[in-house]
């Protein structure tokens, strides 16, 4: 009687123990709990999202939608105003001009918007077929000066007071502004690492994909390598800043005879 007992609370035991272990392990980040990025500044920046540069030659890159997702992005970093891209396009249009090809021109815009700087993305490589592929860049062009608007600027001055680089060229490096340039290809390992762990708390756990969402949905996957870049940003970012902060001078220090 007692051998027959001992069979079913065996069983029982095993359950709760079973139970235990899976209540012990690390439980996915909630939805919508995601961690906010940080940019520590003496002051809070204004930045404007400019339209996208299509330099990877696929036509289905919409350079308005590709601003509006790094928008979005932008938007999670704290302790930064982001203006969005319709704003930059009306600029674009009064000033008779379709993307910024210098820092003259990236002023000029600033100035208009009343902005600390502008962000112009560039997509080099984009491959939407599983696993995706795309290689991108960020330009943080700083407006400089003071941010005076000024309503009456001459379109045909603008262009004839800069000599804008080949269709096919990024621009290049300048002590003024700060570059973030990165290929993500999920065929790598620490690239489908790297979406994962991005997608916890922003992906829907109950969806009917989970995260392979964000490797079939180019929207998502774009998120996920503008997110990447903004981090890779907002370190030079921080490291221009420290650069630039004065270093407290320490007198000599007396030493006992």
């Amino acid at each position: 009687m007692n051998r027959m007992r001992s069979i079913p609370i065996s069983f029982l035991t095993a359950v709760c123990l079973a139970v235990v272990v899976a209540g012990c392990q690390q439980q996915p980040l909630p939805y919508g709990r995601e961690q906010p990025l940080y940019l520590y500044a003496p002051t809070r920046p204004l930045w404007a999202v400019a339209p996208a540069l299509n330099l990877s030659g696929e036509p289905q890159v919409d350079p308005l939608l590709q601003a509006d997702i790094l928008y979005e992005q932008l938007q999670t970093v704290h302790n930064v105003t982001v203006i969005p891209v319709n704003r930059v396009v009306e600029v674009f249009a009064a000033l008779h001009i379709q993307k910024v090809e210098s820092e003259d021109q990236a002023k000029i815009v600033c100035q208009q918007l009343g902005c600390d700087a502008l962000v112009v993305p560039t997509v080099t490589v984009y491959d939407p077929y599983d696993p995706p592929k795309v290689g991108a860049a960020l330009q943080l062009l700083a407006g400089g000066g003071p941010l005076v608007k000024q309503p009456n600027v001459d379109p045909r001055t603008l262009e004839r007071a800069v000599t804008p680089p080949p269709p096919t060229a990024v621009l290049s490096p300048h002590p003024q502004f700060l570059q973030a340039v990165g290929m993500y290809d999920a065929a790598d390992g620490s690239v489908r690492d790297a979406v994962y762990s991005y997608a916890k708390g922003r992906n829907d756990p109950n969806g009917p994909l989970g995260t392979k969402e964000y490797f079939v949905n180019m929207d998502r996957y774009s998120g996920f390598v503008y997110h990447a870049l903004i981090v890779d940003l907002l370190e030079q970012v921080q490291l221009r800043q420290d650069a630039a902060t004065p270093v407290p001078t320490v007198g000599p220090v007396a030493t006992a005879n």
